[in-house]
């Protein structure tokens, strides 16, 4: 009786919490992509708490340069040196990186695999303006006698966009790998969800962008 009844057991389908009979074909219940209690993916939840982190990461250091930004013993202050146009054009480039984001998120949802890839490699360029744009802005800095340890205020400058320059780097990476993996045929439309999950990660930096704009250079 107990072997014939873990047969049973076994060759049940799988239920709901409402009791209602959901059927898992033959070797495919290990490949099921749950979803939490919160109604999306663990992936996209595990993005999301990561996301979250991140703003605390960045909570941190602007309420540091918030504290320094004052205090320099010898040499330049940051304000003293910002160049608000340039650094606004850059800026505005970014932020239409979300456009792009969101286009490519469309197309694949749409299974449009050639205008995922052209606004897959737009997003990185202009992304990789961006970062272009802050390393010439370093560079003059530096020329003008402000680096990382000339002061309080230059050490927490450097810091906080730095670790911006880095997150935006990284999903540099990760735009050009969703890149490949579509030029390679491995990414159908119902991989979308990972398209959107880095789109998740590309508007958090956006998003972190537009407060540090505004605290660090526009808030003297």
């Amino acid at each position: 009786m107990r072997r014939l009844r873990s047969l049973t057991d076994i060759a049940a389908p799988s239920t709901t919490e409402a009791g209602i009979p959901v059927a898992v074909p033959d070797g495919e219940s290990h490949g099921l992509s749950h979803a939490t209690s919160t109604g999306i993916s663990n992936e996209k939840l595990a993005m999301w708490c990561f996301l979250g982190s991140e703003c605390l990461l960045f909570g941190g250091l602007i309420s540091t340069y918030l504290l320094y930004k004052d205090k320099a013993v010898r040499g330049p202050k940051p304000h003293e040196l910002y160049a608000i146009p340039f650094t606004s054009v850059s800026s505005f480039v970014l932020l239409m990186s979300s456009l792009t984001m969101v286009l490519a998120v469309s197309a694949i949802q749409r299974g449009d695999q050639r205008a995922l890839r052209a606004w897959i490699a737009t997003t990185a360029l202009l992304g990789a303006t961006f970062i272009s744009g802050q390393v010439y802005e370093f560079s003059v800095f530096l020329k003008e006698g402000m680096g990382f340890t000339t002061n309080a205020a230059s050490s927490a400058f450097f810091t906080l966009t730095g670790f911006h320059g880095v997150h935006v780097t990284i999903g540099i990476v990760m735009l050009l790998s969703v890149l490949v993996l579509s030029l390679r045929g491995r990414l159908p439309q119902e991989r979308a969800e990972a398209v959107e999950i880095v789109g998740l990660y590309w508007h958090f930096v956006d998003v972190v962008w537009i407060l540090i704009f505004t605290v660090v250079y526009l808030i003297k």
